[in-house]
């Protein structure tokens, strides 16, 4: 019965793993990321989630005759919180799955 006890050890190495897993999942969608453009004067900020949390604009970018490079920065600064949410969602989350080839 020797693969009994090998199976209950994998099994409680599967478990470690799985709430390990959870855990580093919550702490990434509690932290904050921030994205900019224009140098700074539009930030975005992000959960772990993708939801946005805050918009913060410089005045000299709201400018009524040029909304469409407002625009242009939103998009900018939006795409850099979302890379950066993506980036270390892989590195963290990476680890629990390499050579797995599982989508989290």
């Amino acid at each position: 019965m020797r693969g009994m006890g090998n199976m209950q050890g994998m099994m409680k190495k599967m478990q470690k793993m799985q709430k390990e897993m959870m855990q580093a999942q919550e702490e990434l969608n509690a932290k904050e990321f921030e994205g900019t453009a224009g140098g700074g004067m539009v930030k975005i900020t992000l959960n772990g989630q993708r939801e946005v949390l805050k918009v913060n604009l410089d005045p000299s970018v709201v400018d009524p005759d040029d909304v469409e490079m407002l625009e242009d920065l939103l998009v900018v600064a939006t795409n850099d919180a979302l890379k950066k949410v993506e980036e270390t969602t892989n590195s963290t989350m990476g680890k629990f799955t390499q050579g797995l080839n599982l989508p989290f």
